[in-house]
């Protein structure tokens, strides 16, 4: 597969919040093609008290010693939920978070990206991953 070169900038995509199998998530309202970037996380800068404490669900680290929390009304992409088979991927420029698209993601399709293992240990493995991969087992 050629690879594509990343362009930091979101496009205006047409994107909904709508329920999922895991509660809340993001669905494409159009066709979204592989390589592109679709959102950028963001959000408020976390304290150094706050990062020792790592306590909030939408805590992103953007840097080695910086993180934000991404649980702020602006932030729309705290809604994509997390997948062991995600559409899309994250990546970190300048302390920025962009979400890319891993494939072309189809009309209705729930964006989804993979939140690593220490999230996943923290929140999600004690219950049980609920992502679409996990649940058809």
């Amino acid at each position: 597969m050629e690879k594509i070169r990343k362009v930091f900038k979101p496009k205006k995509y047409a994107l909904r919040i709508g329920r999922s199998s895991t509660g809340l998530g993001m669905f494409s309202e159009e066709t979204i093609p592989r390589g592109v970037c679709i959102i950028e996380y963001t959000g408020r800068p976390v304290s150094e008290s706050e990062q020792k404490a790592n306590k909030g669900k939408y805590l992103f680290w953007t840097g080695k010693n910086t993180m934000i929390d991404g649980n702020i009304k602006e932030n729309k992409a705290r809604y994509i939920n997390h997948s062991c088979a995600p559409n899309c991927e994250i990546d970190i420029r300048n302390r920025r978070i962009y979400v890319f698209a891993k494939r072309n993601i189809k009309v209705g399709e729930e964006l989804t990206y993979d939140y690593d293992t220490e999230y996943f240990d923290m929140h999600i493995r004690p219950n049980g991953c609920l992502c679409q991969k996990c649940s058809a087992v």
